[in-house]
């Protein structure tokens, strides 16, 4: 399980209005610059995805593959909860509560995602069938898929880009 800090109500609220005039809204009610119409999925042009360069085909046994490696490139929960506040403001959240969205990566640390990229981090909404915990099962499966040689790991990559919600079926995997 992962660790999370949760703001109160008033200190999320007074960090968004701050995130939105540092991104150069002036207010909290602004037009978002991110659609919420991709949903369960980032909006693409905002969080493309974006790999670590340190994890290929060929370093995958030194690294995504050995136990507790994502423990060691994960970003803090400070930094991410920054970027989560920013980011809720520009996708124009009307449920501004941290709590209910898990900053996640596109392309998971399990699979070499860029840790501090915000091209590979999105405030993921935690609601529905089609949530953060669907998602981990995912990459879960997907990375037994690369350490085992059933799939490689540009192939798991761009298919949990270009949607999670089918990266499985589309590897042959589900």
């Amino acid at each position: 399980m992962r660790a999370t800090h949760r703001l109160t109500a008033t200190t999320a609220s007074l960090a968004l209005s701050v995130a939105c005039i540092v991104i150069g809204t002036g207010s909290a009610a602004h037009a978002a610059s991110c659609s919420q119409s991709y949903l369960p999925l980032p909006d693409p042009s905002c969080q493309p995805g974006a790999y670590n360069p340190d994890v290929t085909q060929s370093t995958i046994d030194t690294t995504i593959c050995v136990s507790g490696w994502t423990a060691t490139v994960r970003p803090s929960t400070s930094y991410t909860n920054a970027l989560k506040i920013k980011q809720i403001a520009e996708y124009g959240y009307s449920d501004t509560s941290t709590a209910d969205y898990e900053e996640d990566h596109l392309v998971p640390l399990e699979l070499g995602g860029a840790p501090k990229d915000a091209e590979n981090l999105w405030p993921e909404p935690r609601y529905g069938d089609e949530t953060a915990y669907s998602k981990d099962s995912v990459e879960n499966k997907l990375k037994k898929a690369v350490c085992n040689g059933t799939v490689t790991l540009d192939d798991a990559r761009s298919a949990i880009a270009s949607d999670w919600t089918t990266a499985l079926s589309s590897l042959g995997l589900s």
